[in-house]
């Protein structure tokens, strides 16, 4: 179990595409995991997907209990999801602001589906089939986001609305994402 240094916008390896798990046995997979955990808590993440800590596997995980960076979030419970697929449950979205520990210090209002599926499979490889609203969707999807390459800003409709935490939320004690 260890803290992994994560990897910042700019490394290439943030761009690619992960590839799917295929033995939910494997002891690097339980490491992984562990070290994907210990990684998020440490960080104050609301989440950490595998290729943010430079390991390209469909694995992401995601938990919001009691967290500074986000003191009016919903709970979200700890969920290891692995080879995730989502549905969004209608045509709504909103926009919301969005942080991201590959992206430190900056926020951005990001447009989101509302309502969510999501399938997958937790680390027992047992199926994972929830449908979800709000800040928990919003988290899914900006997860599930880094295992196709993609990090929130590239999901920004109005770059107006993307800039330091600090000078976005002046007075707000917002730690590095």
């Amino acid at each position: 179990m260890a803290v992994r240094p994560v990897l910042k916008m700019g490394d290439p390896r943030l761009l690619e595409t992960a590839r799917p798990v295929e033995d939910f046995a494997a002891p690097d997979l339980r490491a992984l995991l562990d070290d994907m955990r210990d990684t998020m808590r440490a960080l104050n993440g609301a989440g950490l997907a595998a290729p943010q800590i430079g390991v390209g596997l469909q694995v992401a995980m995601f938990e919001v209990t009691r967290n500074p960076r986000y003191p009016d979030a919903e709970p979200v419970p700890f969920t290891v999801l692995i080879n995730p697929v989502l549905t969004p449950l209608s045509d709504e979205t909103e926009e919301g602001w969005e942080g991201c520990l590959s992206v430190p210090g900056m926020r951005g209002l990001v447009p989101r589906a509302v309502h969510l599926r999501y399938r997958g499979f937790d680390a027992g490889g047992n199926p994972i089939d929830r449908s979800v609203s709000g800040f928990h969707a919003r988290v899914v999807q900006h997860e599930v986001d880094h295992l196709h390459g993609i990090l929130y800003p590239m999901r920004m409709t109005d770059l107006r609305r993307f800039g330091f935490a600090d000078t976005l939320f002046p007075g707000q004690s917002l730690q590095d994402d």
